[in-house]
């Protein structure tokens, strides 16, 4: 029997879902930040076996919108939710369950199709046993509360690497008999332009203040393989903006004398070459969409 179909992660901002996606596809897919609301679309990650095959989407984390940009990317969350089989709540171990878990879990709960539902503490790796053994047991507390029941209730470290393997094989247990939908080798079906946007983004979340990060976005204006190389010495020219919200915000990136925006290319071109297997030529600007989070027309320009 051939197993297939689909799993997603959902969680609070922050709560390691792109970290884990990444660990079980075993490649980097979806950015990871040390910032909340990194994940801006859905990013589906697959993996391959002889036996099946597994499609993971990792989704934005569900919050409390104040843009018009986070009510897109709630309405996002609720829409995977209707179109996979398996759900898999995170919740970090490092933290208390609180009230936006609880949420969380009670709109699952409403689904009239409910997908099969697992709960993964993530993060095992920041806490001992004690501290664990109290998280796992508030987890199962959770199916009385909210009337619902975990296939299972899983440890694990995306960092570590501890209990992934397990992860995957539970993921794959749940789903339901069927052929594969994509050809083995394909570890994403993300265009290569929004992959390198977000390898981009990435690289600016980290070198920015914390006040800006949902402020960027990053488009691709051009790029191209450049002309007149050889086969072996081929060069990605690659053409990008970092769009933000406001004039003080585009001299944060840029930094005084382009140091920020110039830190922000080594890093992503770095991340580039390595993806693509291609020496890349990365020209970063930087431009300005006034309120662009609230504004529809820049939101359906800019793809949300």
């Amino acid at each position: 029997m051939h197993r297939s179909g689909f799993a997603c992660f959902v969680g609070r901002p922050n709560a390691g879902k792109s970290t884990l996606t990444n660990a079980i596809v075993g490649q980097k897919v979806a950015i990871a930040s040390s910032r909340p609301q990194t994940t801006r679309h859905t990013v589906r990650g697959i993996v391959t076996r002889p036996e099946a095959q597994l499609v993971l989407i990792d989704t934005p984390g569900l919050h409390r919108p104040r843009t018009l940009l986070g009510e897109r990317l709630n309405d996002l969350v609720y829409a995977t939710w209707a179109e996979v089989d398996v759900i898999g709540v995170c919740l970090p171990s490092d933290q208390r369950i609180g009230p936006g878990d609880e949420y969380l879990v009670a709109q699952i709960a409403k689904l009239p199709k409910r997908p099969t539902l697992v709960a993964l503490a993530t993060k095992s790796d920041l806490v001992g046993r004690e501290r664990m053994a109290e998280h796992l047991l508030r987890i199962a507390s959770l199916e009385q509360t909210h009337g619902i029941t975990w296939a299972e209730i899983v440890p694990t470290s995306a960092l570590t690497g501890d209990q992934v393997t397990l992860v995957t094989d539970m993921l794959i247990a749940q789903l339901p008999e069927g052929p594969a939908y994509y050809p083995e080798g394909e570890a994403t079906d993300e265009p290569t332009e929004t992959l390198i946007a977000e390898l981009i983004r990435e690289a600016a979340l980290e070198r920015v203040r914390d006040e800006l990060p949902h402020s960027i976005t990053v488009t691709i204006d051009e790029m191209g393989l450049r002309e007149g190389r050889t086969e072996d010495r081929p060069l990605l020219d690659v053409f990008a903006s970092l769009v933000v919200e406001r004039d003080s915000q585009k001299g944060i990136v840029i930094g005084h004398k382009g140091s920020v925006l110039r830190e922000i290319g080594t890093a992503a071109r770095a991340q580039l070459a390595a993806l693509l297997g291609t020496p890349v030529h990365l020209d970063l600007k930087v431009k300005v969409l006034k309120d662009w989070q609230r504004n529809a027309k820049y939101l359906n320009r800019l793809g949300f």
